[in-house]
């Protein structure tokens, strides 16, 4: 088993503790590129309550760059273009994008209705979460979590390993 949660920072935040460190990264989001950017933007703020803080768009008015919020999270959206193609052109995507939420069957219908498709249906979890995985309509996956009960570390590490044994 191996839980980072108790490791302590290193000076400076190297360690990705959220110190500018040696690196200078001072954020980290995803960047999702779609098929049709203003589809995908108005997709996410049906199904998951986005609000669009920036747009960008080139000349013939494809997304650049945008930026959307989802549960006060930034994610990027942009068309793709010959640079960078979206999952639905490159046949999927292996990048799945997690959420955690309070209902994981309200989160899991408002996706679907609004015309993502069933990955993994939404039930209970033997690690202690309700959840399952959408894909939404350009491609990305979603991991819905829903947490229905309060295990430790060891009680996780016990009932994930007899999920494969």
């Amino acid at each position: 088993m191996t839980n980072t949660s108790d490791t302590t920072p290193t000076p400076g935040g190297s360690d990705g503790s959220g110190g500018s460190g040696t690196s200078g990264v001072r954020r980290v989001y995803a960047r999702l590129v779609v098929s049709d950017g203003p589809r995908a933007i108005d997709f996410y703020r049906a199904a998951l309550g986005a609000e669009e803080v920036e747009r960008y768009t080139d000349p013939d008015g494809k997304i650049v760059h945008a930026m959307i919020t989802v549960g006060g999270t930034p994610i990027a959206v942009k068309d793709e273009d010959d640079a960078d193609p979206a999952p639905t052109t490159l046949g999927g995507s292996p990048v799945v994008i997690a959420l955690d939420v309070e209902d994981a069957d309200a989160v899991a219908d408002a996706l679907l209705s609004n015309g993502a498709t069933v990955v993994y249906p939404v039930a209970d979890q033997p690690y202690g979460q309700r959840g399952g995985r959408v894909a939404d309509p350009f491609g990305h996956l979603w991991m819905i979590s829903q947490d229905i009960e309060a295990l430790t570390p060891e009680e996780i590490q016990e009932r994930t390993t007899a999920m494969f044994t």
